[in-house]
This record gives C-alpha cells, structure tokens and sequence, in this order.
C-alpha cells in the first residue's frame, strides 16, 4: 500500500496522468491563444428600454379598450342599451305603513239632504 492507501499499482497511473497533464499544458504557448473578446452580453440602450415601455403601454392599452368593448357590448341586446333598473329610496322604510287615506268629501251617494230654507 502506498501513501493514499490503495494498492502500489494505483499510483503509477496517478503519476502518468499529471505527467500528462503537465506535457499537455507547458505545449500551449502565448501564440496559441486568442486575444481576449470584450463581453458579448446584451447591451441595452435608454432606446431599447423605451421602445419596450412604449411597447407595454401600448398593449395595456389595448387590452384596456377590449375589455370595455367586451363590456360595452355584453350591456346592450340587440344594439339598443339595456334597460335601466327603477330608482329606489336611498333610504329604506321601516315602520308600518299607513293605511290609505279616506277623502275628504263624503260621495253623494251616502249623504241625505238636509231641507234648507227657500231662497227669495
């Protein structure tokens, strides 16, 4: 057993694969590498940043106007606009109601005539 505790034949492949290695990396030379690149990630501009605000407001706007036509066009049948419901009190009754009112002049064919004096 050797230092890493495997068997004795283990370490001589450790050995030729860092000697490998380290022949492969010393071959490399400064001529053959390239010059380094600026970075390639997206660049965005105040231009492009606007173009894509403008962009979404455009479109909110428009999603804004179909769902008022949806809307519009839901409320009315027939292209007439729907009926509106009848008013109400804003404040509800309570209470009991009162009964109906009674007239003030007796109907004629309840009263009796009274006799009266002859007028001259």
């Amino acid at each position: 057993m050797n230092e890493y505790g495997t068997r004795s034949g283990a370490a001589p492949v450790e050995e030729r694969l860092r000697a490998a290695l380290a022949a492969r990396a010393h071959a490399v030379g400064p001529a053959d590498l390239r010059p380094l690149s600026p970075p390639a990630g997206p660049v965005r501009s105040r231009r492009t940043r606007v173009r894509r605000a403008v962009l979404g407001g455009m479109a909110l706007a428009a999603v804004a106007a179909l769902v008022f036509l949806t809307l519009a066009l839901l409320t009315t049948r027939d292209g007439h606009p729907a009926p509106t419901p009848p008013a109400r009190s804003p404040h509800p009754r309570t209470g009991t109601p009162s009964p109906a009112p009674t007239p003030a002049t007796p109907s004629p064919a309840t009263t009796t005539p009274t006799p009266r004096a002859a007028h001259p």
